[in-house]
């Protein structure tokens, strides 16, 4: 028997692009009847209410973070399988039984895939797009973000959920939880989302890094103890450590020692870059610079306490 797939869908004045979101839903190939689609508007003015109706989902009003609208929604579903979508993604037509086929395996707890970037992408959200790690087969990953993953309704229960305390990183500490538990995190291509929200400038990705790294350091400290753990907080302590170097060294008129903590940055960008498939001299100079801006908004994250309207205003 298959089981049934509940769409958690958090929204905020998302009115066409959650709907073109419930489009993609409705369109997969799976029994209509096994498929609940559970929007959570958080205090919307424009009409993403209203197009949620009109595609046949629950509407739930709530406030708070994302990881409480998550939950809030969660709360209300009776699937067996949860579907955390964003309300800016579209997933493929064969997400849901490619989900359900995943979360069948031996101690699998959550599955998904790193996002794809829009079709009509520019040079920020392809390059951006370039730098996510993107697994060419089935195979089992530390994490996967919130706005593309699925997750078995049992664990998820016992584990109390995602974690309200949290503004960011709320996925990463699901997934850590998962895992401590003794389950797999395991990553699909299959479970293609575009992702439509990628931001579209330098400024945009600045600010949105700089709000999703707030939590970083917090959920890392009480994960898995190892280096590979602990890579995502320890590239931006070293970026953090080389600005402040080179900034000392620039008041104190020693040129020599700044440019070496510059070189520290970019070489930690670099390679990012390398990791890229095959790039062209101009797809791996734009990477770069994407890059750079990345490192820098997660290292000053460590300091810095950005909201989340400071992210939507970017």
């Amino acid at each position: 028997m298959l089981p049934r797939v509940s769409f958690v869908i958090p929204v905020r004045d998302d009115a066409a692009r959650l709907g073109r979101c419930l489009e993609s839903i409705k369109r997969n190939e799976y029994p209509p009847e096994l498929v609940e689609m559970i929007v959570v508007d958080n205090g919307s003015t424009d009409d993403s209410t209203r197009v949620a109706r009109r595609h046949g989902a629950i509407v739930i009003r709530s406030n708070g973070r994302v990881a409480e609208l998550r939950n809030r929604g969660a709360q209300a579903a009776l699937g067996g399988i949860l579907a955390f979508v964003d309300s800016d993604h579209e997933i493929d037509d064969r997400w849901i039984r490619t989900a359900v086929d995943v979360l069948s395996g031996g101690g699998v707890g959550a599955a998904g895939a790193p996002y794809v970037a829009p079709p009509t992408a520019n040079w920020v959200q392809e390059s951006y797009g370039d730098l996510r790690a993107r697994p060419a087969a089935r195979q089992d990953v530390d994490w996967l973000a919130g706005g593309n993953l699925a997750v078995s309704r049992k664990p998820f229960d016992l584990l109390g959920g995602f974690d309200p305390s949290l503004e960011a990183c709320e996925d990463v500490d699901l997934c850590n939880r998962l895992r401590l538990a003794g389950l797999r995190i395991v990553a699909e291509p299959g479970l293609r989302s575009v992702h439509l929200g990628d931001p579209a400038t330098l400024r945009a990705l600045f600010f949105g890094e700089l709000w999703r790294g707030r939590d970083d350091a917090r959920v890392t400290l009480r994960g898995p103890r190892t280096f590979r753990h602990f890579r995502s907080v320890l590239i931006p302590l070293a970026n953090l450590g080389a600005i402040a170097c080179g900034a000392i060294a620039l008041a104190v008129s020693l040129p020599v020692v700044a440019a070496v903590a510059c070189s520290v940055v970019l070489a930690l960008a670099a390679i990012k870059v390398g990791r890229m498939h095959r790039p062209t001299i101009v797809r791996a100079g734009q990477a770069f610079v994407v890059a750079v801006i990345f490192d820098l908004a997660r290292a000053f994250a460590l300091l810095l306490r950005a909201s989340h309207r400071a992210r939507r205003a970017a």
